[in-house]
């Protein structure tokens, strides 16, 4: 659901990073027209086809978007906090300079991407308190008084980008793909047919990011919330070779799976996690000294089990 989000956002503009599996930036770089209309057609095309409620924040820099996206959202769930047009769809960027600082007045200083508790209290004890008055702030004396990170949010809040809109993300170091099942599953079956797609998944999105990967991790847990045994399982599979291939990564989930399944429980989640990562432009060799056949090396097992008795 993520990935189709994702999709459809793009067609806001040009660029798009993904930020989180819920939240994505976009490059609007030659977009003309009305952009808060071509913003609530894309919401609605994303409510209508994926069923999730979506805001959106416009801005010059991303620290100001960010912001834009929390008034969209506040503006929506509490009527009154903010104008009523700005709910949803919010065009900081559009705002003439008066209201624009009105706005920003009334917005606590805590709701800046990058200002937390803790940074937000010392604010507060140098007076200031909202978004304005940080926005207002000399960026040298931030700088002198926290770090260069806040006085680049001191900037972008007052329209200066100094976070480039990341086109090409780090890649990651783990990849997962993981379920809770929709009811209790006691067979091995379903369980082997659920990590072989979960582990198909996860090398879609390692050939994705051009890389490969040296182990994988199977699990499969019971409900703790739920009487009766409990048991909890995961196994490290070492591959022969780093790999981006979806066969040998199922393979190898199929066989975790099989070494680590035991009767009588009633499991409600299980998923694979590809670790140990490294680019698919970097590997090492080996001497040709086996057969190409050879089994796949016996995982290494981390079990904890819990019994229930009696609740």
């Amino acid at each position: 659901m993520s990935d189709r989000m994702m999709s459809l956002a793009a067609g806001l503009g040009p660029t798009q990073e993904i930020y989180s599996i819920d939240e994505s930036f976009i490059g609007l770089n030659g977009v003309r027209g009305d952009l808060v209309a071509r913003g609530h057609k894309v919401r609605d095309r994303i409510l209508q086809w994926i069923g999730i409620p979506t805001c959106i924040g416009i801005a010059p820099t991303k620290t100001l978007a960010k912001l834009a996206n929390h008034i969209a959202k506040t503006a929506e769930r509490k009527l009154g906090s903010y104008p009523a047009e700005l709910a949803q769809v919010c065009n900081l960027a559009a705002l003439p300079g008066q209201e624009l600082d009105d706005i920003l007045l009334a917005t606590d200083v805590g709701e800046v991407w990058g200002v937390g508790r803790r940074i937000s209290k010392q604010l507060k004890e140098q007076d200031i308190h909202t978004v304005l008055d940080l926005a207002r702030t000399d960026p040298a004396t931030i700088r002198r008084g926290w770090n260069v990170m806040l006085e680049k949010t001191v900037r972008e809040l007052q329209g200066q980008p100094c976070v480039d809109l990341d086109d090409a993300p780090e890649p990651k170091q783990q990849i997962a793909c993981t379920r809770s099942f929709g009811k209790a599953v006691t067979e091995l079956a379903p369980l082997i047919e659920a990590v072989s797609e979960f582990a198909s998944r996860a090398g879609e999105k390692l050939r994705k990011q051009n890389g490969l990967a040296r182990e994988l991790l199977v699990f499969m847990h019971t409900s703790p919330h739920r009487q009766g045994p409990q048991l909890s399982r995961s196994v490290v599979v070492p591959l022969r070779r780093p790999t981006d291939d979806s066969r040998l990564l199922a393979g190898a989930a199929t066989d975790a799976m099989r070494r680590m399944y035991l009767p009588g429980y009633r499991f409600i989640k299980a998923g694979v996690i590809l670790v140990d990562l490294q680019p698919a432009n970097v590997q090492q060799q080996e001497l040709d000294l086996e057969p190409e056949h050879e089994a796949t090396p016996t995982p290494t097992p981390v079990l904890h089990v819990r019994h229930s008795l009696g609740g």
